[in-house]
């Protein structure tokens, strides 16, 4: 079965759409052995940005709504190889997006396979802008299960919403064993949003491409996600500490520090535990620093600042032809010396 489901990609400028490009264009993600699973529909897959933005311009439509992206996903145990679901992939943006242009990108360094699509949302054929409803994403998910069907994969039943569990049920378990439970989908998304993200703005951004939505907000105690499915997942739901909020706040301010380099392989203590051992290392160190601006406990670091300045006071006596106490003149010889 794949799920079809669509990005809400909040910023629609340029450096949006061409940020989103490079990011499913990713070659860490998109070779599989020689075949790197990249397409151009209407244009070509390295010129795509510029096609676009050139479609814009002659239509002089550069502004408001940017592209549309959506993401369609298949399980990790589906009997499907990455070059058949670019195949499908090819299929549907072929058939729903006729009059644009598309990039087409095929993921498939994970266990679970799926492709990104990104729309222009001006046709280069008529400059007519796309728009898109809940209605139309209705029809794209009939299409997409034709396609599915076409290829001999099965197609999903509809959700019917669930309570929220707090716990992790036995079925659940025995589901992320076989690697079906979209919780643990949920958590395979975050472990790779955060290799590539060195901000909580980017790990958002990161998880948006891949078709979750992200509600992180300082004035909540919670992070939210919601999931391609439709299904909502707290922070404290996901049976890891290292995804609470008040954790990932840790990791990036860490990350910040240091200069995170993405792909980065993580600590085998974790980046959490890392994370909280460099804090913990920088409270020490600015302990000592604090430390060392402090008076001495003895007072012959002060007499020998108060000797020197006594020193410095009796030359300047001398130099402006003033005459030099007993006591000055011993300062004065010992400045010979």
């Amino acid at each position: 079965m794949s799920i079809f489901t669509a990005v809400r990609n909040q910023k629609q400028t340029a450096g949006a759409l061409h940020g989103a490009m490079q990011y499913v264009m990713d070659p860490r993600k998109t070779v599989d052995g020689e075949r790197n699973l990249v397409t151009g529909i209407n244009c070509t897959a390295y010129t795509a940005f510029v096609e676009m933005m050139t479609t814009k311009r002659q239509f002089k439509k550069t502004d408001g709504r940017q592209f549309y992206q959506f993401v369609q996903s298949f399980p990790a145990d589906a009997k499907i190889t990455p070059a058949e679901v670019h195949e499908i992939g090819l299929e549907f943006a072929k058939r729903q997006f006729p009059e644009y242009e598309v990039l087409v990108a095929t993921h498939c360094n994970t266990e679970h396979l799926h492709n990104h699509f990104i729309v222009n949302a001006v046709s280069f054929q008529t400059g007519k802008k796309l728009h898109q409803n809940h209605g139309d994403l209705e029809q794209h998910r009939k299409v997409n299960d034709e396609i599915c069907t076409a290829h001999g994969q099965e197609i999903l039943e509809h959700y019917v919403r669930q309570p929220n569990q707090k716990y992790m049920k036995t079925k659940e378990y025995q589901a992320a064993i076989r690697q079906q439970s979209w919780k643990f989908q949920l958590i395979k998304a975050i472990e790779e949003a955060l290799a590539y993200s060195t901000s909580k703005e980017t790990f958002i951004q990161n998880m948006n491409y891949e078709g979750y939505a992200v509600a992180w907000s300082d004035s909540r105690k919670y992070i939210t996600y919601t999931c391609p499915n439709g299904r909502k997942c707290r922070d404290n739901k996901l049976h890891d500490d290292t995804y609470l909020k008040e954790n990932m706040e840790k990791i990036f301010a860490y990350r910040q520090a240091v200069g995170f380099v993405p792909l980065t392989p993580e600590p085998k203590e974790g980046w959490l535990t890392q994370a909280e051992t460099f804090f913990s290392e920088m409270v020490r160190l600015g302990y000592h620093v604090e430390q060392s601006f402090l008076p001495p406990e003895n007072g012959r670091t002060i007499a020998r600042n108060d000797r020197k300045l006594k020193q410095r006071e009796a030359l300047k006596k001398l130099a402006h032809g003033h005459k030099l106490s007993s006591e000055e003149e011993n300062q004065k010889e010992d400045l010979r010396w």
